[in-house]
């Protein structure tokens, strides 16, 4: 019988592995390129689209606020005109739903008419014309001219 021959590598024992799935690299020429990424690269793209995703958010809700606040002030421009409302003199009763017409006498008190500012004729008083008013289901009256200020 032959002897076997122990088998050599001739390859050296620091430049080989057991386990070449471990490895951080390439251990085969038809392996696939296995690059390390840069931590510095990966963090910036991070941050970059954090900031963009929460900047979003932060627009959208600034909008929001600025949608709320713009409902609170025309909520108190519709409390300040139903106070002058219903402190100053109306001669009939006024109908949900229909348009009247808030004036301001010389003396500084308040009166409520169907007759708006183009509607008297010959005869109009002297009244500063506020705006117009309509009545709404919850009694408060909604202002029909934009541009008056309180």
């Amino acid at each position: 019988m032959s002897e076997k021959k122990e088998f050599i590598n001739p390859i050296d024992k620091d430049k080989i592995t057991e386990t070449p799935g471990l490895l951080e690299y390439a251990h085969t020429v038809g392996s696939a390129l296995i690059k390390p990424e840069d931590k510095g690269k990966l963090k910036g793209r991070a941050l970059a689209a954090m900031y963009e995703q929460t900047d979003q958010q932060m627009a959208q809700i600034k909008q929001q606020i600025d949608l709320l606040a713009a409902q609170v002030h025309e909520l108190q421009k519709r409390k300040e005109i139903s106070e002058k409302i219903y402190d100053s003199k109306i001669g009939f009763q006024p109908i949900i739903s229909h348009v009247y017409h808030l004036y301001q006498k010389n003396d500084g008190s308040y009166i409520v008419s169907m007759l708006g500012e183009n509607d008297w004729g010959r005869k109009k008083p002297e009244w500063e014309y506020i705006t117009a008013v309509k009545l709404l289901g919850d009694h408060t009256w909604q202002i029909l001219k934009d541009d008056i200020e309180i």
